[in-house]
């Protein structure tokens, strides 16, 4: 079973926005958009079968509450989840256009209350999806 499939049966829909909404604070900016440029590239018609079972095991890994590291550890609790989020990401950036970035800052400033999308810490997650990316198609 690969580690994507793992995770799957993990995601909805539903616990995904339940998740945002109780812990979008606790988890921060970068994993917060992390998650929703995965979930806004599920609607994308850009967004192949293959790559949308990649980013319902990254996003089941996020809901899952016990993970490598528990969630609910201070600080480090969503290290692993930022990980998994940024991999599956990297996997699938052929999914995550301009489009779909601006619906998840869009929202992430919604979730939070203020103009956070154009923060540091947003832009190094652009950053580390392309490098990821790279790097990926140089082992290819």
């Amino acid at each position: 079973m690969s580690e994507d499939s793992k995770y799957q049966k993990h995601y909805s829909e539903e616990r995904f926005w339940r998740k945002l909404k109780n812990f979008a604070k606790d988890a921060g900016l970068k994993v917060v958009y992390s998650g929703l440029t995965l979930y806004y590239a599920l609607e994308s018609p850009n967004t192949s079968t293959k790559d949308k079972a990649i980013i319902y095991g990254g996003l089941g890994y996020l809901i899952l509450p016990i993970d490598a590291i528990p969630d609910l550890v201070p600080l480090a609790g969503y290290v692993d989840d930022l990980g998994v989020l940024l991999f599956a990401a990297a996997r699938v950036i052929g999914s995550i256009d301009q489009a779909v970035r601006d619906k998840a800052k869009a929202k992430l400033n919604d979730l939070f209350g203020q103009e956070v999308s154009r923060s540091e810490e947003i832009l190094d997650v652009d950053q580390q999806i392309s490098e990821d990316n790279e790097m990926k198609k140089e082992l290819d």
